[in-house]
C-alpha cells in the first residue's frame, strides 16, 4: 500500500494549469449548489498579528475529502521575508481516514482564488467585456489576471496599489506575459473608471472603491475581504448592485459584505444569489446594464476538488515523495 504522498509547491506547478483550476473550481461551485458537499464554515484562530483558518470538506459523489490549514499574516513579506498567506492541504480517504496526501496549499490557494474570480466573471460579466481594473499588485493580483485571461478577451488593463514600484513592476511583467497593455496608474479611481471588469485584492479595512466611480454594466470581483472588519467597496456601491456570494455563512461573517451586514445596513434579502446557483441555473446572473459584485470568501470545496486533481495527476506521473506517517 502506498504511503502518504508529499507534494511541494514546485512539483504542483508542473502538474496543473490555470485553465484546469478554473474548470475544477466551477465543478466545486456546482457540487456545493447541488448539496453534494459537507462543508462547515471556516474556523478562525486570531493571533496578535494575523490569523489561522481551518477549512474541512467532503464531496460525497467523488469521495474526495480533506482539510486546508491556512494563515494570513499581512506583515510577513516586509518583516519576516515570508508570504502573507501560507497553507497546507491534507487529503484523506473517507473510507479509512488514511492520509492520502499532504501538499503545499499556498499555490493551490492562490490559483483557486484567481479561478473563482474567473468563474464569476464567466457567468456575470458582459460577454463583450475587454477592459480590466485591478486593485492590488501582489501574488493574488497575478493569479487573478491569469484566470481572467482564460475567460475574457482582455484588450487593456490598469493596475493600482499604494507602492509605485510594485504596481510599475507588476504592469511591466504582465504586459510582457500576456501581450496586451497593462498600465500602472496613480489612483484607484483611475484603475476602475470605465473598466468592464474590476478585481480588488487588498487587505483593506477602509473602502477603496466609491460607487460614483463604477459604470453601469461593470462586474466586480471583491476578493480581498476575508476576515471580519475588512471592506474594499463603499457600502453605497453594494446597495446599488446585484450581489452574488459564495456562501452566506462565510460572506456575512468575513466577506466584502460583513461590515454593512454587521451594521444592519445590508440584509440577507439584499443578496441576489450564491454563485453556484447561478452556474447550475437555479438563479439568474447578469440582466442588462446592472452592476454585479461577486463577494468571494473562498470555500474549502474549491481546495479539495483542486487538490484531488493534483493528487491523481501526481500519482499518474510518479511525482512527489511517499512518506509513512504511521510506521
Amino acid at each position: 500500500m502506498p504511503g502518504t504522498l508529499l507534494l511541494k509547491q514546485s512539483e504542483i506547478k508542473e502538474l496543473i494549469s490555470m485553465k484546469e483550476v478554473v474548470d475544477s473550481v466551477e465543478t466545486a461551485f456546482k457540487a456545493y449548489a447541488q448539496r453534494d458537499v459537507q462543508m462547515p464554515p471556516k474556523e478562525y484562530l486570531f493571533f496578535q498579528e494575523g490569523d489561522l483558518r481551518i477549512m474541512p470538506c467532503y464531496v460525497r459523489s467523488t469521495e474526495e475529502a480533506g482539510v486546508k490549514c491556512v494563515n494570513v499574516h499581512p506583515h510577513n513579506p516586509l518583516e519576516k521575508q515570508l508570504p502573507t498567506v501560507m497553507a497546507v492541504i491534507e487529503l484523506v480517504n473517507p473510507e479509512t481516514g488514511f492520509p492520502m496526501a499532504v501538499m503545499d496549499g499556498t499555490l493551490v490557494t492562490d490559483l483557486r482564488t484567481g479561478a473563482a474570480a474567473g468563474v464569476a466573471t464567466k457567468y456575470l460579466a458582459r460577454p463583450d467585456a475587454e477592459t480590466l481594473g485591478i486593485i492590488g499588485a501582489g501574488k493574488q493580483a497575478c493569479t487573478q489576471l491569469m484566470a481572467l485571461n482564460e475567460v475574457m478577451d482582455i484588450k487593456e488593463a490598469k493596475v493600482f496599489c499604494r507602492t509605485c514600484s510594485t504596481r510599475t513592476s507588476f504592469a511591466k511583467k504582465a504586459t510582457e506575459t500576456y501581450g496586451f497593455k497593462v498600465e500602472a496608474v496613480e489612483t484607484a479611481e483611475e484603475a476602475v473608471k470605465n473598466a468592464d471588469v474590476v478585481v480588488t485584492t487588498t487587505p483593506s479595512r477602509k473602502p477603496l472603491i466609491k460607487a460614483d466611480w463604477i459604470s453601469p454594466g461593470t462586474h466586480i470581483n471583491a476578493m480581498g475581504a476575508d476576515a471580519p472588519s475588512k471592506q474594499e467597496l463603499e457600502t453605497k456601491l453594494l446597495l446599488k448592485s446585484k450581489i452574488i456570494i459564495d456562501s452566506w455563512e462565510q460572506a456575512s461573517h468575513s466577506g466584502e459584505i460583513n461590515v454593512p451586514v454587521a451594521q444592519k445596513v445590508l440584509k440577507r434579502k439584499d443578496i441576489h444569489a450564491k454563485l453556484g446557483d447561478v452556474i447550475v441555473g437555479n438563479e439568474t446572473g447578469r440582466e442588462g446594464d446592472e452592476i454585479t459584485i461577486f463577494d468571494s470568501t473562498g470555500l474549502a470545496v474549491q481546495d479539495v476538488v483542486t487538490a484531488g486533481l493534483i493528487y491523481r495527476r501526481a500519482r499518474e506521473k510518479g511525482i512527489g515523495t511517499d512518506f509513512d506517517f504511521i510506521s
